[in-house]
């Protein structure tokens, strides 16, 4: 049974996240947070504060030297699995500001604040989003927060939260208060962005069915739907009726001809429809081939019969997977 991607198109694909999130948190840094003077966390935060004090201080090469000194000190405390995990994103992130800050006209893209700001924090949010679904971290503060969540054992988040607001805070005192409330936007912005980035093309449709047809539904499902389908019993509350329900996990756009087939069926059907946040497994992100490799045919011609309790697995598995 082979992953649907192999190992190296993963971490060809990885490579690829990792690298396009760093080139659009740089772009988005220099064509709309720099210019406009917008608060934001993170070493980058740091920098740019710096920048009005030293207006000489590059802060791409700033922020370079930062994230190299604390991947450093990850790498003694935290490990060499942190080091090699972060190394790309704490050094491609600054290389590229560098880039972009030297393409003339960047920082001329809009004029309007509050424009730069919503554009910031939701390319911020789909960057950061990429970047972490490859399994990998910016960097910069992002050491600090891991360091302290070791020593602390208290949440990272915590951490988080706490470091944005001291870095903001400090680019408060020497901004006039639209700019903090700007940059309040782009960490919401941003949060909120992340959050869909990091489950993007993962999400679906829970299908749960209780039917005196549940055998006709399932089979409906199957082969009209070409969706996967888990059968189970269950016992009804007030009358502590032994009945069958279905459960079945598709994509949006099935969700209209499933609940017509379902209806045309059983018109008294219970249907409830759920949105799940991500899918894994069998018949999603891996190949949906149980049944074909169950039923293949040995080295000696002759079809391999599982065991009951083999059987029973493959047929309790994933409702996706068959």
């Amino acid at each position: 049974m082979k992953p649907y991607y192999s190992k190296k198109k993963q971490f060809i694909i990885s490579c690829l996240l990792i690298i396009a999130g760093n080139l659009l948190l740089a772009f988005l840094v220099a064509a709309f947070i720099i210019p406009h003077d917008i608060v934001m966390g993170g070493t980058t935060g740091i920098g740019i504060a710096l920048h009005r004090v030293l207006p000489w201080l590059d802060v791409s090469i700033f922020v370079l030297a930062l994230n190299v000194i604390l991947l450093i000190i990850g790498l003694f405390i935290l490990g060499k699995h942190f080091f090699f995990t972060t190394v790309a994103s704490s050094i491609l992130y600054p290389v590229f500001l560098g880039f972009f800050q030297r393409i003339p006209g960047i920082d001329s893209l809009t004029d309007n604040a509050l424009l730069a700001s919503i554009f910031a924090g939701a390319l911020m949010g789909i960057a950061l989003g990429m970047v972490m679904r490859a399994g990998s971290s910016t960097g910069g503060m992002d050491v600090v927060d891991l360091i302290l969540h070791k020593w602390t054992h208290l949440p990272i988040a915590l951490f988080v939260y706490l470091g944005d607001a001291v870095v903001i805070g400090f680019q408060a005192f020497s901004l006039p208060s639209e700019k903090t409330l700007l940059g309040i936007l782009v960490l919401v912005l941003e949060t909120i962005l992340l959050d869909r980035a990091m489950i993007l093309g993962k999400a679906r449709i829970q299908l749960m069915v209780i039917s005196d047809r549940c055998d006709e539904i399932r089979e409906a499902i199957l082969n009209r739907l070409s969706a996967g389908a888990t059968q189970f019993f269950i016992e009804t509350g007030r009358l502590k009726k032994q009945e069958k329900a279905v459960v079945s996990v598709i994509s949006e756009r099935k969700v209209y001809e499933a609940t017509e087939i379902i209806h045309g069926i059983d018109p008294a059907a219970f249907i409830t429809i759920s949105k799940i946040n991500e899918v894994r497994g069998r018949g999603f992100t891996l190949e949906r081939t149980v049944l074909e490799e169950v039923d293949a045919p040995d080295s000696e011609g002759e079809p391999v019969v599982p065991a009951d309790g083999e059987r029973q697995q493959i047929d309790a598995g994933n409702p996706g997977s068959k």
